[in-house]
């Protein structure tokens, strides 16, 4: 079944049309001819939010099986197909989804969508003790090389522990932790293949250089065969209150390059106007060298390298606000700390002004209008709209929504969460050679992880 295509006000021209095989497995189709290539997205409804205590990682290391070997592709064929085809792919594993993604020249369409239903319907078959070795040896290292033994490295990953309380489903990131990757059995993976990699929980889109009937077709013969499962539990609730109620904190000595203050503010859950505004208001004060964080510890002051606030916004919990200040040599971190609870302070009191609400809008405008201008992003986006908002179009008017919101607004919940009493602080002081190199230059390594790839 399915339902024709809408235009939505602001984007553009651009169309989605929504299908569902008899199997479950939804599919959105958006037509463009502007350039003859087609990407394909898979979204799975899982991540690091469904696993559970001594199983964490487990998300994401079954994205890295998936590309382990199917019963038709054996080895790393998948990358050998896709990128002998002039194609690009990759995978990727958040806390709420699992997705999977091949960008190819459009007359290699349908090789993408056979690969990507072998994998879904045969992975199975072709799982064995090896593969599962190996995989797992390539996640461990990409935890030393991404976390372990970089500066700031388990910064993520300690924020969110001291953000989500013990038993939150967000309590820990996607990465997992060395020893739940070495607990993980064959039969583990297996089970959670089983469970989440059916076609009733995940959401394909194709966009681009494409005939709709014909890439639908390709779709039913491939994937429609594939049984659905039932055995999926939902994930648990990851509601908390609106307001931590106390600063929680964390003092850390480490081998970093400077000192370096950052925060987590709880905000509201994506897919909300009280979450548009918080995007508004952390892009006015910490969204990049016009904004007033910048302005102040950076410009004025020179008490910081670099000054930046962005929201990590997330639908099953509490979004994060996560401010990151590297300070410049000889600062302290209370003296930063200091000037950004004034920062915070005043805009809470006078809210921004009309040059800044403008400036914001536009800038979170044209964020949007770079995700949709590629047929890869704007698979992403649909799929993501899909699976955690159950509709498509909304990625397609995504920006009204944002044009929509009001300075009072954004002063509102400016006042209401970026507050000392709801935040989680993480305050970096280098120790032995870093120490001395942070006094005299104050040089900082920016490391955002919100998610692992392939």
């Amino acid at each position: 079944m399915g339902h024709t295509a809408t235009q939505q006000a602001g984007s553009g021209g651009l169309t989605a049309t929504e299908h569902r095989l008899a199997n479950g497995l939804r599919v959105v189709l958006s037509e463009d001819h502007l350039t003859p290539v087609a990407a394909v997205c898979l979204w799975y409804d899982v991540g690091s939010r469904h696993e559970v205590k001594g199983r964490t990682g487990l998300a994401h290391l079954f994205e890295h099986l998936m590309f382990q070997g199917s019963a038709s592709v054996p080895g790393n064929g998948h990358f050998e197909l896709v990128q002998g085809a002039g194609g690009s792919l990759n995978g990727t594993t958040s806390f709420e989804r699992t997705n999977y993604f091949e960008t190819m020249p459009a007359h290699q369409l349908e090789l993408a969508l056979w690969l990507e239903a072998d994998r879904m319907g045969s992975l199975l078959t072709s799982l064995d003790d090896e593969g599962m070795e190996n995989q797992r040896d390539v996640v461990k290292n990409e935890r030393r090389q991404r976390y372990d033994n970089v500066p700031y490295g388990t910064a993520f990953e300690k924020m969110t522990a001291l953000s989500y309380p013990e038993g939150h489903p967000y309590h820990h990131t996607p990465i997992g932790s060395m020893a739940d990757l070495d607990a993980a059995s064959l039969e583990d993976a297996r089970s959670f293949f089983r469970t989440y990699y059916a076609p009733n929980n995940a959401v394909l889109s194709v966009v681009g250089d494409i005939d709709p009937g014909q890439a639908l077709a390709w779709v039913e013969k491939y994937f429609g065969t594939i049984p659905s499962h039932d055995g999926k539990q939902p994930p648990r609730d990851g509601s908390l209150p609106d307001v931590i109620g106390e600063e929680l904190r964390e003092e850390l000595r480490e081998d970093v390059p400077a000192r370096a203050l950052m925060s987590a503010y709880r905000l509201p859950q994506d897919g909300t106007r009280e979450a548009d505004a918080a995007d508004l208001a952390l892009t006015v004060l910490g969204g990049g060298e016009s904004s007033r964080l910048h302005n102040r510890l950076v410009r004025r002051d020179r008490s910081a390298v670099a000054a930046g606030f962005g929201l990590l916004r997330l639908a099953g919990a509490p979004s994060l606000g996560w401010l990151d200040v590297k300070a410049s040599g000889g600062v302290e971190v209370a003296d930063i700390e200091t000037a950004v609870d004034e920062e915070l302070a005043r805009f809470a009191a006078d809210g921004p002004t009309p040059e800044e609400m403008e400036r914001a809008q536009a800038q979170l405008e044209r964020e949007w209008l770079d995700r949709l201008a590629t047929v890869a992003g704007r698979a992403d986006e649909l799929c993501r709209y899909t699976v955690l908002f159950g509709d498509p179009q909304l990625a397609l008017s995504a920006v009204g929504r944002v044009l929509d919101i009001t300075a009072d607004e954004v002063q509102a919940v400016a006042a209401a969460r970026l507050r000392p009493d709801n935040r989680a602080v993480l305050a970096y002081e280098p120790t032995g050679a870093a120490e001395a190199d942070a006094a005299s230059d104050g040089n900082g390594n920016e490391n955002e992880q919100e998610e692992a790839g392939q």
